[in-house]
């Protein structure tokens, strides 16, 4: 559990996380657990690469806090919130169960989401639309690789950064948005998410995949990236209203106990 000062349980419809990775090294699992235990939910989507098999067929890694994620999601499933699993690349071996329902827990290729007030939403991981996973899977495997150890320095980078008082940051997330060819990457995988999306007769599309947390609208399509659970741990909420938006964890639990620390004593509720 994150020791920082945390907001009261948030009470929402929706809530679409993707690219937790548990099973790989630099996995935030214990910020996701603190995000999970103080929102409510009647729904949640996993948006894909929740477990990173790809990472354990290297290399056997699963903590407590990585069984404790997945006892949480479960537990809420248990509950009455509604799971809906699209798996990833990562975890693509769970596509084979594509249309299984095991209680609360359903598990789909992809899924259209009714949101409030009649908003149309598809719900997908977005590797298939990542033309190096699509046309060169090894390629793609090899640029994980490196792309891993980038993120498994995260952590320990994040560890020195709270002993000055820091707030979270990546390492490799700086370096991806200063790489010109990966900002250009990033740009064309929006556009061609937008665009499915648009040929499914949607007009918002809900992704994961590269780990971007993002809203915009391309061509009349609200595009939305929940973001991960590795480098921004970020996720996609939608309110009881309707309204769609994004949530930094580490940034909002920052500002929550700033705001806790000036209040002066005795005027605390």
């Amino acid at each position: 559990m994150v020791e920082r000062g945390a907001p009261l349980p948030l009470r929402l419809r929706s809530v679409f996380i993707s690219d937790i990775h548990l099973g790989f090294k630099g996995c935030s699992a214990d910020l996701l657990l603190d995000f999970l235990h103080h929102v409510q939910m009647d729904r949640l989507f996993l948006v894909g690469d929740i477990i990173d098999v790809w990472s354990m067929q290297k290399s056997m890694f699963w903590p407590q806090s990585h069984d404790n994620v997945l006892r949480t999601i479960l537990g809420k499933a248990k509950r009455g919130t509604k799971v809906i699993f699209i798996p990833g690349n990562h975890d693509e071996v769970f596509r084979d169960f594509d249309g299984a329902v095991f209680g609360n827990l359903e598990i789909h290729r992809e899924y259209v989401h009714q949101g409030a007030g009649g908003r149309r939403m598809l719900v997908l991981h977005g590797d298939e639309f990542d033309s190096v996973v699509k046309c060169s899977p090894w390629l793609a495997r090899l640029g994980s690789s490196i792309y891993d150890l980038l993120l498994a320095a995260n952590p320990y980078i994040n560890r020195v950064r709270r002993l000055f008082g820091l707030p979270h940051w990546s390492l490799s997330s700086y370096l991806k948005n200063k790489a010109k060819t990966a900002v250009q990457y990033i740009g064309s995988f929006e556009e061609a998410v937008a665009q499915a999306a648009r040929k499914r007769g949607v007009d918002t599309v809900v992704c994961g995949h590269i780990h971007r947390a993002e809203m915009r609208d391309i061509g009349g399509i609200l595009y939305c990236n929940d973001g991960d659970w590795v480098e921004s741990c970020t996720s996609l909420v939608e309110e009881m209203s309707g309204e769609l938006r994004l949530i930094d964890w580490p940034k909002l639990l920052d500002q929550v106990a700033v705001a806790r620390v000036a209040v002066p004593v005795g005027e605390a509720a």
